[in-house]
């Protein structure tokens, strides 16, 4: 499991790439597009929106007491992205105009080989289509000053529009639009437009004295997207309602059509009810969101930074993660359910919570839940550096989190208006 993670990573740079390869899964695991057909018990169907975001569903073939049991994660990760015109033509070289997308950790973008990755959008006769673009090799750098020509260098705050500027050509031309068509064996004429990223071009691997970690780009949170599809593909119960989600531009607070605070999940679920005859309101009192994105870790040389009985570490376990000002959607009563079905199943777990004092991060659960109302908890696997352009994790937690989604999705969550039950298959 550990190697597919890895040659996954390397294959979805982007949101558009992870898309694509996420649906290639499902494809080939008997799911079919959903379009004007309707949904029907034991049927397993996806769907996908502006090529970034996707969600699928399998459907149980007894429905007796209807279940919704979803994992949510998202595509999406902090990087540097082209503008619209971004070739700028210098005194001694070509570079590029960038945008921040996120929160990215500013200075590990400096002095690696970067590529380009994303969507190109290009005119077909009468039509206007994307093509999901990705170079394999280096397109461009962002050096670094040397000390010796500014001593302060290291304690300059780091501005984007200035220190962040990749280099592509010390030539007098460059054509972007040209060099684009070529790839895509198409006319320069052709290129509408672009959404295109910048990433690493170095390669996810496994390391340690047990080759206990692996670190990639974009850990952050292709790890989770990956590894519940993995979870739920092959997951069925005949009372439940599966669903798998990804959404886009988490990292930019969800507002898009393809985001978690859109009417994507929402208007999957109305569609299940009306093609299902079931009432929304009693579906969702029956529902539970198990929102996956991955969870801070214990920095070794940072401890101060961590509540000391609420920072979990690489390769022991899932976590479960907590936050009073509802970053995260975890409560008491979700936590014991997810705490019970990974019991029962021997699966390991820890807990997340930011030191008094620290704000944190936050994630889709609580954003989703502004959309569709249910009981929820957030889930992660532990890292480290977090929003850097390479992150780290434990490899020993990958099997762990499939096995963790896999039991939520086998169980059966019930309702009855005062307590939950719990039931777990053997």
């Amino acid at each position: 499991m550990v190697n597919d993670l890895l040659h996954f990573l390397d294959e979805s740079p982007t949101a558009y790439l992870a898309t694509e390869h996420l649906k290639q899964l499902l494809i080939e695991a008997g799911y079919q597009k959903l379009d004007r057909q309707k949904i029907e018990k034991g049927g397993k169907y996806y769907l996908t929106r502006n090529d970034s975001g996707i969600i699928a569903l399998n459907v149980g073939k007894r429905l007796n007491e209807p279940a919704l049991h979803i994992a949510a994660s998202h595509t999406d990760c902090p990087v540097l992205k082209l503008k619209p015109e971004a070739v700028i033509k210098g005194d001694n070289s070509i570079s590029l105009g960038i945008e921040e997308y996120g929160g990215l950790l500013k200075r590990t973008w400096f002095d690696r080989p970067l590529a380009l990755a994303g969507r190109v959008v290009i005119s077909e006769k009468d039509r206007i289509c994307s093509r999901i673009f990705k170079d394999e090799e280096a397109f461009c750098i962002i050096p670094s000053m040397a000390r010796h020509l500014d001593k302060e260098i290291e304690d300059k705050k780091i501005e984007a529009s200035k220190d962040l500027v990749p280099i592509v050509t010390m030539e007098k031309e460059f054509d972007l639009k040209q060099y684009l068509a070529d790839r895509l064996q198409l006319k320069a004429l052709q290129i509408m437009g672009y959404d295109l990223y910048l990433y690493p071009v170095q390669k996810a691997s496994r390391w340690g004295q047990k080759k206990e970690f692996i670190t990639s780009h974009h850990l952050d949170n292709l790890e989770c997207a990956y590894l519940s599809l993995r979870a739920f593909i092959d997951r069925f119960h005949d009372d439940n309602i599966n669903i798998y989600a990804s959404f886009d531009n988490e990292e930019v607070g969800s507002k898009t059509r393809q985001g978690a605070d859109s009417d994507f999940l929402k208007s999957i679920i109305d569609r299940l009810c009306r093609d299902l005859d079931l009432y929304p309101y009693d579906l969702l009192q029956q529902g539970f969101l198990l929102s996956c994105d991955n969870a801070h870790a214990l920095h070794p040389n940072y401890p101060e930074l961590y509540d000391r009985n609420n920072a979990p570490k690489l390769n022991q376990g899932i976590v479960l993660k907590y936050n009073a000002s509802q970053s995260y959607c975890t409560d008491a009563v979700s936590a014991a359910i997810m705490k019970q079905i990974w019991d029962q199943k021997k699966i390991p777990y820890q807990i997340y919570a930011n030191k008094t004092g620290i704000r944190g991060g936050s994630t889709l659960g609580n954003i989703s839940n502004s959309q569709v109302s249910l009981l929820s908890a957030d889930v992660g696997l532990a890292q480290w550096a977090m929003h850097s352009s390479i992150e780290t994790a434990g490899a020993e937690d990958v099997q762990t989190m499939v096995d963790a989604v896999s039991a939520f999705y086998d169980s059966h969550i019930h309702y009855d208006g005062e307590a939950y039950t719990v039931r777990t298959k053997e």
